[in-house]
């Protein structure tokens, strides 16, 4: 079967850097989405791939507070993948990472719409994209439908939808306490990523898995206002953490599914 790729949104950030390095490093079809102008984020991502077939990537509308762009866009890689005639096509590698931040640093720095908008982006968004991509994913009753490694082009052995989340999401490693909105919301991602792929045990087996990744503070604009307060060495450029999650996800195999992992491998507790 024919693997392709999802970065969602991949219009800045880490979402670009992963785009950006799937086209380098691998031969598959990528589709990639942005909010707003698609075609413009397709551009600047192939710009300077001097070598790549531009071919290989589709840039298409995905709002992740709008359900129906998101309903769309499944709909527009069914249609992609059926008149590419590449044979039966499979969701191999995905990644949802959309990001928004408010940081409440008391409780009275709680702001209801902030908030709302937090959870819809955060949570909310990755759940309808779940929602809609996980019927791209293996099933369980093709039993060599991930082929070996040697069949997937660079990517991960195992099927595999990456939901971003952080370490603030983790419950018993909060000793800090604030930022209420957002730790709320990644926890709620983290719980998304196991319930989800307890649904892949039954309609996949072990041909598929969702997992969530810690990528560190990256220096994206989700972080700049943090900047000054990150020592140096914690501070990470976003290609050097778009290798080390691809890595990440390729290593951590079956076993590690419906877990939160950090960019070097290592768990994030619950």
């Amino acid at each position: 079967m024919a693997p392709w790729c999802l970065v969602s949104p991949a219009s800045r950030g880490i979402g670009f850097a992963l785009a950006k390095k799937l086209l380098q490093t691998t031969t598959a079809p990528i589709v990639a989405t942005a909010r707003n102008d698609p075609e413009r984020m397709r551009h600047n991502l192939l710009e300077g791939l001097d070598g790549v077939d531009k071919k290989r990537l589709t840039a298409v509308k995905v709002d992740f507070l709008d359900e129906n762009t998101i309903e769309n866009a499944a709909v527009t890689c069914k249609e992609l993948f059926a008149s590419l005639k590449l044979g039966p096509s499979h969701l191999q590698l995905g990644f949802i990472a959309p990001g928004v931040l408010f940081p409440e640093r008391s409780p009275s720095r709680i702001d209801v719409e902030k908030a709302l908008l937090t959870f819809r982006t955060n949570t909310i968004g990755p759940m309808l994209m779940l929602k809609h991509f996980t019927q791209f994913l293996p099933k369980k009753m093709l039993l060599d439908c991930t082929g070996s490694p040697e069949d997937t082009n660079g990517l991960p052995p195992v099927s595999a939808i990456v939901v971003m989340s952080a370490r603030v999401g983790s419950i018993s490693d909060n000793r800090l306490g604030g930022w209420y909105s957002y730790r709320a919301s990644k926890a709620g991602v983290n719980q998304l990523v196991k319930t989800f792929d307890n649904h892949l045990r039954s309609a996949s087996g072990d041909n598929a898995m969702v997992i969530a990744l810690h990528p560190g503070t990256v220096k994206t604009d989700l972080s700049k206002e943090f900047w000054e307060n990150i020592k140096k060495e914690k501070l990470f450029e976003r290609d050097w953490v778009a290798a080390k999650l691809i890595d990440v996800v390729k290593s951590i195999g079956v076993d590690g599914r419906g877990r939160c992992w950090d960019f070097n491998g290592r768990e994030v507790p619950p």
